[in-house]
């Protein structure tokens, strides 16, 4: 009897849950979807990586271990000798030496630009070696035979226009050298997004390394007859230190976790999606239900006269929950194998190429009927509930529920206290005492405190947003702003979806525009440099420092490397930094934020510590620190200046003179700058001087020249790359925001439906009657934009106070921005009443009144 009246009252109000449909097909599609993805690239870069990986891999130990690829750093190399001890082992059928550094830069000299594949990644460059396990196969052409031949890959090929027969440059530390293009090599399996371009092995040597007799790697395949981990061990002891050896299961997993970490971003980010939609969608499935529920109090009634109990109301709604859940997560489940296209699609586009033949696991199916099952089953509990408790008498009587105005008082009550509870945690964070839980927790009861109070905020705010509604738009007006007031829970709950999307915006817009203003006071403050070098992975070599330095209209250039060293304070705690070694002009290019010290002494015989570090070591001007930069490389320096903490350019960096580093760190090991300071010449035209430097630096088109206009530009992208993300999750909470108010409106008007037709008995024309529903909509669009606005405010405010001290000084609120997502909520309003107005206008009048 309970599902054959719950499935009557399901298939009956089909077309009133399609859109609350909707809202769970988005969010379980884009949690199916992303399992997908990541299963489908998982495995097709495990294939890759243990298919081509050779048993035994031998590489250099660097002197210090860095996160990433260390810009500029010049390549470790082996001995032949090496290859040729390796190759003896017992159980190893062959040893060959390989050679593939990231220092070099593949050039087009018809456009003069970079070449490379899509998306930008950067290119390796390395020497011929045909092997077994070989991941490129020569499709096209011939493998490069002589000193003045090259072959590269086919997406590199076909991104950059090159082909058979064409001239390529690699500039690299030793210099520029010219090749002419002998074949293209096309990936057996998948592209992980790198370019890749070979030379014959001596050239490679030669050009690459600067050094004949010379690898950067071994790769070692077995004979079978003694395990990978046994020929590593005899590696190892036939080696001696300063070798890296690994297995072929260890370099799988060291390539999966270097893809793995971009492949994580993409996860959680599509993650923030689901639940975003998740959060969104569940107001729209409460407010779908508890107007079901409203609607059917009636029957509610008649089914508890006749006998029902409290419990089979529950369940009936909780049932058709239940089949909207199954349905949706289905639908979801499956749109979710498109959302996955779609993302290997953009790999694709980004140069990675995944497999277009999906992979699942169980996790798919589980993950997708859980999400969309607990969602909208925990979503229609509260009006479950609500109706579970309708006495059959005032049902019958079409009453609400006794307890409605008790409710009101608990709900204002409780909203209140958590409101009143998260502003002095957000008031704490903004006087500059507080910590970062202490807002994080402030923003979260804020929200929920927001999110009960506003059925009770409704009719108030309501009531002055439609005050001039009436005197605007008549009759149509004044009626949009009464039936917006009509249920105070229901308008809550469908302006909390936009609330939640614009509150995000809001307060990152905030924290953005503060970092940008920060920011940019920071550099006018301490940068005195008029401009600025900068180059790709492969740092810069000593004749771009000459060509910059010859440029007409420049004082001086400052170089800068950034060394991986570790510090060890006088209290004996070491840690590992990135130090920044800087010539001597550094000083006249930037302005230290001084606490305590001389700059000029840090750069010429010292180093710089920012006030954190030195507070937590108890250090003063004056105490040693010692510096190890691997390889038997150490130096003890004394602190010469403390810089002030609360600056994005010194914060947790550390300075040093070159030539203090070249005390430590001979000239052939010191790696490549990183970047190049420039400054006009006195009394030099400084637009002049800024075209002199470009077209001094114009044959190395990895390198880009700005101006402080254009550094500040940078950083403000950036910056802008995390806000457009934000964005992106606002306009999917508005997607789903938009179904929620045009589910709600569609259903006010079902429950309207005898009052519309008496209204247009009486005289409102459907034009009319469409603007009062389009102008009911606006209100509450614009009644959730103004309390999501107040509640970013206050959450942007209170981060920017708190972070005062780590380089956010100046509070910047966009009002410009605001303006405009206020502005565009109101479109929101409109755009979701468009089909409820016309479906409202387009009902027959007797037949509206006729209905019950």
């Amino acid at each position: 009897m309970l599902l054959k009246t719950s499935l009557r009252s399901f298939l009956a109000h089909k077309g009133r849950l399609v859109l609350s449909l909707v809202a769970v097909v988005l969010s379980v599609a884009f949690v199916a979807g992303t399992l997908v993805f990541s299963t489908t690239a998982s495995k097709t870069f495990d294939r890759l990586f243990s298919s081509t990986a050779p048993d035994v891999l031998v590489t250099r130990t660097p002197a210090k271990e860095v996160a990433g690829t260390q810009q500029g750093a010049k390549p470790l190399t082996l001995p032949a000798s090496s290859v040729r001890k390796v190759a003896g082992l017992s159980g190893v059928k062959s040893a060959v030496g390989q050679i593939s550094v990231t220092n070099a830069t593949l050039i087009n000299p018809k456009t003069n630009k970079a070449a490379g594949p899509v998306g930008g990644s950067s290119t390796t460059i390395g020497a011929w070696v045909p092997v077994s396990r070989s991941p490129m196969e020569v499709t096209s052409g011939k493998a490069p035979s002589g000193s003045g031949q090259m072959m590269i890959d086919a997406d590199t090929a076909d991104h950059s226009g090159l082909g058979i027969g064409d001239r390529v440059q690699v500039i690299n530390p030793f210099g520029t050298f010219d090749y002419t293009i002998s074949g293209i090599a096309t990936f057996k399996g998948t592209n992980p997004g790198s370019g890749l371009a070979y030379l014959d092995v001596r050239t490679a040597q030669k050009d690459l390394l600067g050094a004949s007799d010379v690898y950067t790697s071994i790769s070692a395949f077995g004979d079978g007859s003694v395990s990978d981990d046994r020929i590593k061990s005899s590696a190892t002891a036939a080696l001696g230190k300063g070798f890296d050896v690994k297995t072929a299961d260890e370099q799988t997993a060291d390539g999966e976790k270097d893809v793995g970490s971009y492949l994580t971003f993409m996860k959680y980010l599509m993650l923030g999606f689901a639940g975003i939609s998740l959060l969104v969608g569940g107001f729209l499935i409460v407010n779908t239900f508890s107007m079901l529920v409203a609607q059917r109090t009636r029957e509610i009634g008649l089914l508890r006269a006749l006998g029902g109990s409290r419990r089979q109301v529950n369940l009936s709604v909780l049932v058709e929950a239940l089949l909207l859940a199954a349905i949706g997560s289905t639908l979801g489940m499956l749109a979710g194998l498109g959302v996955a296209q779609l993302l290997i699609a953009l790999m694709s586009r980004a140069g990675m190429k995944i497999s277009s033949s999906l992979e699942f696991d169980a996790s798919v199916p589980i993950a997708s009927y859980a999400v969309g099952i607990v969602v909208t089953v925990l979503a229609a509990w509260i009006p479950a509930r609500r109706a579970g408790r309708f006495s059959p008498m005032a049902a019958l009587r079409e009453h609400g529920t006794p307890g409605d105005r008790a409710t009101t008082r608990i709900r204002a009550g409780s909203g209140l206290l958590l409101s009143l509870l998260g502003g002095v945690l957000l008031a704490y964070g903004a006087s500059g005492t507080g910590s970062s839980p202490a807002v994080g927790a402030g923003v979260v009861l804020t929200l929920i405190g927001f999110v009960v109070l506003g059925p009770v905020l409704a009719t108030g705010v309501i009531r002055g947003l439609g005050a001039a509604l009436p005197a605007l738009f008549g009759p149509s007006g004044k009626l949009a702003q009464r039936n917006a007031m009509r249920n105070p829970r229901r308008t809550g709950a469908t302006a909390a979806a936009l609330m939640i999307g614009l509150a995000v915006v809001t307060g990152v817009s905030v924290i953005s525009s503060s970092m940008v203003r920060s920011t940019n006071a920071q550099i006018d403050d301490a940068l005195g440099a008029d401009y600025l070098v900068q180059g790709d992975q492969t740092g810069l070599t000593p004749a771009m420092l000459k060509a910059a330095e010859a440029a007409e209209g420049i004082a001086h250039i400052t170089e800068e490397k950034h060394i991986p060293a570790t510090l060890t304070a006088p209290d004996g705690d070491s840690n590992d930094f990135t130090v920044v070694a800087v010539s001597k002009s550094f000083t006249k290019d930037f302005h230290f934020p001084v606490k305590d010290g001389n700059g000029d002494n840090a750069i010429s015989r010292g180093i710089s510590v920012d006030e954190d570090y030195a507070e937590l070591h108890r250090l003063r001007i004056g105490d040693k620190i010692e510096i190890d930069y691997g390889d038997g490389h150490r130096q003890s320096v004394p602190v010469e200046v403390i810089t002030t903490a609360g600056s994005t350019l010194f914060d947790k960096q550390f300075y040093i003179g070159i030539p203090t580093v070249a005390r430590a760190i001979p000239a052939a090991e010191m790696p490549a700058d990183t970047g190049f300071y420039g400054a006009a010449a006195s009394g030099a035209d400084k637009d002049k001087a800024y075209d002199a430097l470009q077209k001094a630096l114009d044959g190395y088109p990895q390198l880009t020249v700005q101006d402080q206009a254009g550094f500040k530009a940078l950083y403000l992208h950036q910056v802008n790359t995390l806000l457009y993300l934000v964005y992106a999750l606002l306009g999917l909470s508005i997607i789903v925001a938009v179904l929620g108010v045009i589910n709600t409106l569609a259903l006010s008007v079902v429950e309207r439906t005898r009052e519309i037709g008496l209204l247009r008995a009486i005289g409102l024309s459907r034009r009319q009657l469409r603007r009062m529903i389009r102008l009911e909509s606006v209100v509450i669009a614009l009644f959730g934009a103004l309390l999501g606005t107040g509640l970013g405010l206050c959450w942007g405010i209170s981060t920017q106070r708190l972070m005062k001290g780590q380089g956010l000084q100046i509070l910047s609120v966009p009002v410009v921005t605001i303006t405009a997502v206020l502005a565009l909520s109101a479109v929101v309003g409109l755009l979701a009443a468009l089909v409820p107005a016309f479906r409202a206008g387009r009902m027959n009048v007797l037949g509206a009144i006729a209905s019950d």
